[in-house]
């Protein structure tokens, strides 16, 4: 169940409430238990689905989650981030008949109400150790999956806290920093060391990362994308990678209590229609802009996903589609304002969105003193670029194997650095296959 809009927008406190114990025990009895269960091969990562959803109709709450963190260690950040509607709820068999089983909120449930859990089972040391690059979902998941199979593990990350995305990227109110902290110290209860404020390639050098066993390179998506207008480079205009961290890790909002500044503007563009756009232009709300979200096709074409475009629309922001920036204005050496244009739109392309073009002569003018460009974003190259030998595709995204093998010897890569942006359980998946394929290599299978 959501919270009031009107209340929410006052904290960064979780939007949904999630399951009670009742409504879980009686979702979960809903599960038909198929014999050939779709909703598995629906899940990047095959979590037992059936098996956990059978222990929570049957009241084992913690066996539940026993059984989700046999194939996944973050359940509780899965469970609210996941877009299961397009995965394992999506091949659901209930879903042709009417209302698929609720396996997301199902496995939130899980994780949240598990009580003291025990750490998973691991293997006998081997000897081996292991260096992981980043602690966003891909790290994490590598150092979680090579720690239970016997391997030492240090996990390097650059950033002051662990978490990567999950920390920086996600607010608040659709993901809470505790819950980010609670499936972290449970991967640090594996064995894996995790050292903050280790920039790998820097204070790291890379003769000592390559010098370990194996090395998992999860660096994650960084690397802002821009529209090359002018007025880009205007104060007050900021990537929504730059915007969504100074806030969500470093609280820029409570400036000055908090070190880090941000600027706090009373009207809000956000440039982009897919989730981390709908992120930044609610945590605007929530500092009391007004806040326009400006997209350039229509809002059926919106990647995000369907419940982040509703939370959006109930906390007030405004949704200006089939509209794209053409420039930003600025005035006393900051921006105060978005020139756009309408678009024309066309038939859906190869992606199943629609095409679209500029409408000459259409141009307006927004009124902004802050814009939040949110267009995507693309493999962190920092440390790529200092890596002898690594082969990296044309969008800059490291080249891996079926595997995730790379072209160095013993260098794996998983996650948005080596797919280019994208879901935190797609990031998972990646990194459990490259995390079966070091652990075959280490043991010379």
């Amino acid at each position: 169940m959501d919270r009031d809009a009107a209340d929410r927008l006052r904290d960064f406190k979780e939007v949904d409430t999630g399951f009670t114990a009742d409504e879980a025990v009686a979702e979960a009895k809903r599960c038909l238990q198929c014999k050939k269960p779709l909703c598995i091969a629906g899940c990047p990562v095959n979590i037992d689905i059936p098996a956990f959803i059978k222990e929570i109709a049957e009241g084992y709450f913690k066996n539940a989650a026993a059984v989700i963190k046999k194939d996944n260690m973050l359940p509780a950040v899965c469970g609210r981030v996941c877009p299961q509607e397009t995965q394992c709820q999506g091949a659901c068999i209930l879903s042709k008949k009417g209302y698929p089983i609720s396996i997301g909120y199902l496995e939130r449930f899980a994780a949240d109400n598990a009580a003291e859990e025990e750490t998973p089972e691991k293997a006998e040391p081997t000897g081996k150790h292991v260096a992981v690059v980043g602690s966003g979902p891909a790290g994490l998941t590598a150092a979680a999956e090579l720690s239970r199979m016997g391997h030492a593990v240090t996990v390097f990350e650059s950033l002051h806290e662990a978490g990567g995305v999950l920390m920086y990227g996600i607010p608040a109110f659709r993901l809470p920093k505790d819950i980010v902290q609670k499936d972290i110290a449970a991967v640090e209860a594996l064995g894996a060391e995790i050292k903050t404020n280790h920039i790998a390639g820097r204070s790291v050098p890379v003769a000592e990362l390559l010098s370990y066993d194996a090395v998992f390179l999860g660096t994650g998506a960084g690397l802002p994308y821009f529209m090359g207008i002018e007025g880009e480079n205007l104060p007050g205009v900021y990537s929504a990678n730059e915007y969504l961290t100074r806030i969500n890790l470093m609280g820029a909002d409570r400036f000055p209590a908090q070190d880090t500044p941000v600027k706090l503007g009373l009207k809000v563009v956000v440039v982009g229609g897919g989730n981390v756009a709908m992120d930044a232009a609610r945590v605007a709300r929530r500092t009391g802009a007004d806040v326009t979200l400006m997209y350039r096709r229509s809002e059926k074409d919106m990647p995000a996903r369907l419940d982040e475009v509703r939370h959006a629309k109930e906390e007030g922001v405004h949704f200006m589609t089939e509209t794209n920036p053409v420039k930003f204005l600025g005035e006393n050496n900051a921006v105060s304002g978005v020139e756009a244009v309408k678009m024309q739109l066309g038939d859906a392309g190869a992606d199943g969105r629609s095409t679209f073009s500029v409408i000459g002569g259409s141009n307006f003018t927004v009124p902004a003193d802050v814009v939040v460009v949110a267009i995507g974003q693309g493999p962190n190259p920092l440390l790529l670029r200092m890596l002898p030998g690594l082969t990296l595709n044309k969008n800059g995204s490291i080249a891996v194997d079926e595997n995730g093998k790379t072209s160095i010897p013993n260098v794996y890569a998983g996650g948005d650095a080596a797919t280019g942006a994208a879901t935190v359980i797609l990031s998972m998946g990646t990194a459990k296959k490259a995390a079966k394929a070091i652990d075959a290599a280490l043991r010379g299978a």
